[in-house]
């Protein structure tokens, strides 16, 4: 039994659906008889770019089209298997005896791209001075790769992606041939997942008969499940989570999703292609992320995606969504003040600082700066300041006091080599009120983040282990 992308090969251009751009042209050609020695045909994967060379070779001869059919003066051959220049001075030979049966010797040359330099010189040659009775039709998915030389002696086609409309009419019109039975919004996952092309989309409309019993219908979570793909709603549903900070909402979303077998980088593809179809600044921090999705570590990846930009309960105004800039200043220096009152962590230690790097300084630049520039520290002596590179220091740290000393916790190496000289040693002993400590990296007090913590709830209250002593992430 055939599959459903040979079975409904179009064999003639009249078949030929989505790419009147092309077809229509190479007709009127075959009509006039205007026609040329060298046809390239670009394009992405799986839209009719060889059934169209098929059938032009055939028309050009006049010879019947049938899929199994072989006639000597239709000679098809893969670059990608016959790169070299020796495969194309072989051509060049052949090329040169007169077709046998027809009044043309066609070459299909499939992903012509992948000639190697020489051979595409050798091609070239050919292209130049070719013989009367000879036509070429190149097939290319990148034609960045092809050289001027050979598309400039060519007749340039360029085929597309069907659209969803043009799928679906075509797709709706074989079911009803093959008696499948299938609902309009389960179509359209199919549709979707294939991608505007007819090949991959009728391979999977192909993989979905085979449930069908021709009485009950196909429904769109039926669909969904065998593809391993997110309903369009619960896609909707994520997006709109995240489009207004809703994280209790995303969570609960994204751990029923990802329990249920879900692979992450079917649900990023998902995503990506939910925010291209309908674009909004609101999502477009997402867009950046989602691409990343990919292992190792898919699942990590897709829920850092997903939760490191929404807001905190525990950090006000300084995530998206939330307070200004301004209240974001205030609310870090209460904290770094000591005035918060929250953890205890080294003998006794309070935690009273929040590195200034979390604020948004994208909304504000010039409050940002200010905020940088007089960053609070804790306990300082009065009428004391730190210079601007000493404070900028000390936002690359956490900073915890005790009742007998401050102790800085540097987040990469770097850090505690440059608070360690001795120059800024006494600008930070003139400052402080109490003696300071400055530890190693290695030796902060684990804390989990918002994000991590709700990472850590999905995945069922996993602990971080972070080996990276330059302050990075494990993922």
């Amino acid at each position: 039994m055939l599959a459903l992308y040979r079975k409904y090969r179009p064999r003639s251009l009249a078949e030929v659906i989505g790419q009147p751009q092309v077809t229509e042209p190479l007709s009127a050609a075959l009509k006039s008889g205007k026609l040329s020695h060298s046809y390239l045909f670009t394009g992405p994967r799986g839209c009719g770019k060889t059934s169209v060379a098929r059938i032009l070779a055939h028309e050009l001869n006049g010879f019947p089209y049938e899929l199994e059919d072989s006639y000597l003066d239709i000679i098809e051959i893969d670059a990608a298997s016959n790169t070299g220049v020796d495969n194309i001075r072989d051509l060049r030979e052949k090329a040169l005896i007169a077709p046998s049966e027809g009044k043309y010797k066609v070459y299909i040359i499939d992903e012509v791209h992948m000639l190697s330099k020489p051979a595409f010189n050798a091609l070239l040659k050919t292209l130049e001075e070719p013989p009367a009775h000879v036509v070429f039709i190149l097939a290319t998915t990148d034609l960045e790769k092809v050289p001027v030389t050979i598309t400039s002696r060519s007749q340039v086609f360029r085929f597309r992606l069907a659209s969803a409309e043009t799928m679906f009419s075509h797709l709706r019109s074989i079911c009803d041939a093959e008696k499948i039975k299938i609902s309009d919004s389960a179509l359209r996952v199919i549709i979707s997942r294939g991608g505007g092309s007819f090949r991959d989309t009728l391979s999977l409309l192909d993989q979905i008969s085979t449930v069908s019993d021709g009485k009950s219908e196909l429904s769109e979570s039926t669909i969904a499940n065998l593809l391993g793909l997110p309903l369009d709603s619960t896609v909707s549903d994520l997006l709109s989570a995240y489009a207004s900070g809703n994280a209790t909402a995303l969570t609960s979303t994204l751990k029923s999703l990802l329990s249920e077998g879900l692979k992450p980088e079917s649900l990023a593809e998902a995503l990506i292609a939910k925010i291209i179809s309908a674009p909004s600044p609101a999502l477009l921090p997402l867009l950046e992320k989602l691409p990343s999705v990919s292992a190792p570590f898919p699942e990590a990846k897709l829920l850092v995606a997903l939760l490191s930009d929404l807001k905190s309960e525990n950090s006000s105004g300084l995530w998206r969504g939330s307070a200004s800039s301004s209240e974001a200043t205030k609310e870090n220096s209460r904290i770094f003040s000591g005035e918060n009152g929250q953890g205890q962590n080294v003998a006794g230690a309070t935690r009273t600082a929040l590195p200034a790097d979390r604020l948004n300084d994208a909304e504000n630049p010039t409050e940002f700066s200010l905020a940088r520039k007089n960053l609070p520290t804790a306990s300082p002596k009065a009428g004391t300041t730190l210079t601007s590179a000493l404070q900028q220091q000390l936002a690359k740290c956490t900073i915890q006091e005790s009742p007998d000393a401050i102790h800085i916790y540097p987040k990469q190496n770097v850090t505690k080599l440059i608070l360690s000289r001795e120059n800024n040693q006494e600008l930070l002993r003139a400052y402080f009120a109490k003696p300071f400590v400055i530890h190693s990296p290695a030796d902060a007090p684990v804390e989990k983040s918002p994000e991590i913590q709700a990472i850590s709830d999905i995945m069922g209250n996993v602990t971080e282990v972070n080996t990276n002593q330059d302050g990075g992430v494990p993922f």
